[in-house]
């Protein structure tokens, strides 16, 4: 009963003496003196500094002596060699050497056309036909002519191996058979120009004459277009930077945003030229086109690989921060102990490629550091955190 009764009376004077301060207060603000007033706030302000210092020092032991003080919660990353491949990334578009039109060799009639298009064809194949004007008769005759020269040359070249005649008449039966057998030679060769016949195999793209059209050799009398899309390559530029690091065989990744598809692939053939209009090297990539659904002029990525480690540290590019030197460092958990805990050190790190979300590190990290991942912008040098899972 008596610890009741001293309670509310203790309780009844704080009360009385706030009242009595605020109407202090009151009164002081009511009369207007600007001194009394300054002096106040003078006296309030030294008296808050004093309290605030006051709940610092045991904020201080309390987080000294309380086993159950709550340290800054962090997600930790370790960091163990593994390969790490960069990519240099480039533009560039599908060609093939084997893309042609083909043009008549001799002037006349296409008298017939064997193909259409999208028909696949194979080398030496006959495409089409030109009237050849009486080629074929002239060639018949020429025959006739080659067979009976080469009859009397015979003859006469047994005869002459008996001693048999005059070295005169061998010579000009040598000679007429040899003179009939070259014309016939050109007039075969000129006839077979009147045949249209597939320089590789490949597709008939396009059948640009129409059957009956007169042709002649020279520009602007094509008549076929044949492709073959099984031999494609691509041609990029590469800056001139990379030149000792992209070769001959290194591994390449070709995609087809259009088709949504990729190939993998190597350099066939690296430039030794740098063009001085763009510092770059031409490099020729192989594209191969099993699935029949790549063409000429089709726009793909092309990912060089101009830098391999097998065994590289990498560490999320998220965590690495730069201070007002331009130094980069990251922050790792150092000893942490059985419950997880540990303490926050900063280490300083060289950087080296990036690829994707991961940056190689070329120094201060080694195998085994535990990198702070999530929580990493919060913590401070040598401070206490708690690693979660």
């Amino acid at each position: 009963m008596k610890t009741s009764i001293s309670i509310l009376t203790l309780f009844f004077l704080l009360l009385s003496c706030g009242e009595s301060q605020n109407d202090s207060l009151d009164s002081l603000i009511s009369s207007g003196d600007l001194e009394q007033i300054r002096s106040r706030k003078l006296s309030l302000s030294e008296e808050v500094k004093s309290l605030n210092e006051q709940v610092s020092k045991l904020d201080s032991v309390i987080a000294i002596l309380d086993a159950d003080t709550r340290f800054p919660l962090v997600n930790t990353y370790e960091v163990n060699p593994q390969n790490f491949e960069h990519y240099l990334d480039l533009q560039g578009n599908v060609a093939t050497k084997q893309n042609v039109l083909i043009y008549p060799e001799m002037a006349g009639s296409l008298e017939r056309v064997y193909v259409k298009e999208g028909d696949r064809v194979v080398k030496g194949q006959l495409l089409g036909k030109i009237n050849d004007g009486g080629l074929a008769n002239q060639l018949e005759q020429l025959r006739a002519q080659a067979a009976l020269a080469e009859t009397t040359y015979q003859r006469q070249k047994r005869l002459w191996e008996q001693n048999i005649g005059s070295e005169i008449q061998y010579l000009q039966a040598k000679t007429s058979y040899e003179a009939i057998a070259n014309n016939v030679q050109q007039v075969e060769q000129q006839l077979g120009k009147s045949s249209i016949r597939a320089p590789f195999s490949g597709i008939i793209d396009d059948v640009i004459k129409d059957q009956g059209t007169v042709v002649s050799p020279g520009p602007g009398s094509e008549i076929f277009r044949i492709v073959n899309l099984s031999n494609m390559y691509i041609n990029v530029d590469v800056p001139e930077t990379y030149v000792g690091s992209v070769a001959e065989g290194t591994k390449a990744q070709v995609y087809f945003p259009v088709l949504g598809d990729s190939v993998q692939t190597s350099i066939r053939q690296a430039g030794n030229f740098i063009n001085p209009n763009n510092r770059s090297f031409s490099v020729e990539i192989p594209v191969p086109n099993t699935k029949g659904r790549i063409k000429p002029n089709l726009t793909a990525r092309v990912m060089i690989n101009d830098y391999s480690n097998a065994d590289a540290l990498l560490v999320p590019q998220s965590v690495i921060s730069e201070n007002a030197e331009g130094e980069q460092y990251v922050f790792i958990v150092d000893n942490p102990d059985e419950e997880m805990k540990g303490t926050a050190k900063k280490r300083v790190v060289t950087t080296g490629k990036t690829q994707g979300r991961y940056v190689e590190i070329l120094s201060g990290l080694q195998q085994g550091n535990l990198i702070i991942q999530e929580g990493a912008r919060s913590v401070k040098d040598n401070q206490d955190v708690q690693i979660i899972k």
